[in-house]
């Protein structure tokens, strides 16, 4: 063997050494190894403010202005070439093999002529099973919603007769039906119904499943958790915003506020009290909620402390407090505790002796009896009146006015604002009187008026058995765990 000398003169022996020459390198590869970090087009977005940053930004600037200098101009149109429109059987071909939207007039498509490939189906296939679902609006329109879906009207009727042993068909709530269909014979008949589930109540669904050719009906109740729902949190600036902050439901606060508002004025609720709602609620073991009315309405951390409870009574439902009283009702209070011994109209004056017009009403009383403020008011006068005595005159706006004579005391002055059920004076008998009683008269726009034609506030008040069923429920109310169930509202 034979390789080149060292110095490339003549050949030597395979013991000599030698020397390969490398072939030549081309620019681009010299380029890269005397610049290994250069980057021809470097990412502006990393490394910005460096040298290489800014070359590559005058790179891009560069390629820019070379690609608008060798454009041929924006006024200057580039032309191509148009083909031209297709027409007869080529027209033809291409709109069967073309893909064209809807909305420019698309069909199911246009088919080419069949090949001997094709073999024709004696009959179109179909689905052995149908799977739906449709709303029902009432339970009145089942049959014909069940129709509508494609359910054949003997399955209908069957459906119909067989669920009234369940429930009445106007008792059926709103709501979605899942069914499905089976394989048809014939197709000029209805599909079968095989399978048909209906939420006929809350608590409640019904199965229909073909078993043979007959439907059978099964009804399978919903286990539900009927424990209220109770709400407790501070009024703040606004006691219904706060309410539906926590989470009670529109409805609830609502009645939250008449209840209360029966026992004491909202707006006077400081904004450190607390509220405290219980609501019923149903909950499904399917997940649905159902909310209900108010069941407790109360009021704690203030001064204003109230306990409400609603209590069955006659076929009427009353709210109560803790201790058993109901609400007030009537237009005035009952100025004194007594009984009314004498009318409104004409009498002979028991002192005076002749016939003259009574303008108002006695309750006899014992002497120094308290005497309260019919309604909420303004003191007119408090003084000595001749006949009358020792006598109060309240005005109460709207054009009514109450008066209070024969006075033992008088524990008002004028111009003091008075609420109803206020204590303003004592029973006595000074003035024209014969023994201790209250004068007490009613005005209308300054006329005197029988005070006994405005009905007189009263309170109803439990007592006995009604009363211990009552405080047993409201603890049973008062053992709801706070926030027990809390769901948002979507009535709101």
């Amino acid at each position: 063997m034979y390789l080149r000398s060292d110095h490339g003169e003549g050949l030597t022996g395979g013991g000599a050494s030698a020397r390969v020459t490398a072939p030549p390198r081309g620019l681009a590869a010299r380029f890269n190894e005397r610049f290994a970090d250069f980057e021809f087009a470097p990412d502006l977005g990393s490394r910005i403010g460096s040298l290489t940053w800014y070359r590559g930004a005058a790179t891009c600037v560069a390629l820019i202005a070379a690609t608008l200098l060798l454009a041929p101009g924006f006024e200057n149109p580039i032309y191509g070439a148009v083909p031209a429109p297709l027409s007869g059987a080529e027209f033809d071909a291409t709109q069967a093999q073309a893909i064209k939207p809807l909305g420019m007039g698309s069909g199911t498509g246009v088919r080419v002529a069949a090949t001997g490939l094709v073999s024709p189906l004696t009959d179109t296939p179909e689905r052995p099973l149908l799977e739906g679902t449709t709303k029902l609006a009432s339970g009145g329109a089942l049959l014909a919603t069940l129709m509508r879906s494609g359910i054949g009207k003997a399955d209908a009727a069957t459906v119909g007769n067989l669920i009234t042993r369940a429930v009445a068909l106007d008792e059926i709530q709103p709501n979605t039906m899942d069914y499905t269909l089976g394989r048809r014979v014939d197709k000029s008949q209805p599909r079968p119904l095989e399978k048909l589930d209906i939420r006929t109540r809350f608590d409640q669904r019904v199965l229909f499943v073909r078993t043979g050719n007959a439907l059978s009906m099964r009804a399978i109740p919903i286990a539900i958790d009927r424990t209220p729902l109770r709400i407790q949190g501070t009024i703040g600036r606004s006691l219904y915003r706060s309410a539906r902050a926590a989470g009670a439901p529109a409805k609830a606060v609502e009645s939250y506020i008449k209840a209360l508002a029966t026992r004491t004025p909202v707006s006077r609720l400081g904004s450190d009290c607390k509220f405290d709602i219980i609501v019923g609620q149903a909950r499904a073991e399917t997940g649905e909620v159902q909310m209900g009315s108010l069941m407790y309405a109360g009021v704690s951390g203030c001064s204003n402390k109230v306990q409400l409870a609603p209590f069955e009574q006659g076929g009427k439902t009353t709210w109560f407090d803790g201790l058993g009283r109901g609400s007030t009702t009537g237009a005035m209070a009952m100025p004194a505790n007594g009984r009314f011994s004498s009318g409104f109209g004409m009498r002979r004056h028991p002192i005076l002796g002749y016939t003259r017009m009574h303008r108002g009403v006695d309750i006899a009383a014992p002497w120094g009896s308290p005497v309260f403020a019919a309604s909420d008011g303004v003191v007119q006068f408090a003084g000595r009146s001749s006949g009358y005595g020792n006598f109060i005159k309240v005005t109460h706006g709207n054009g009514y006015g109450t008066g209070y004579g024969h006075l033992s005391r008088i524990y008002v002055r004028g111009g003091e604002r008075v609420r109803r059920g206020q204590r303003i004076g004592a029973v006595g008998n000074t003035g024209l009187s014969t023994g201790p009683h209250l004068h007490y008269e009613l005005y209308r726009n300054g006329m005197a008026v029988n005070p006994r034609s405005v009905s007189f506030t009263s309170t109803q008040q439990l007592t006995g058995g009604d009363l211990g069923e009552f405080r047993a429920e409201l603890n049973r109310l008062l053992s709801v765990p706070v926030g027990h169930g809390a769901v948002k509202d979507a009535e709101d």
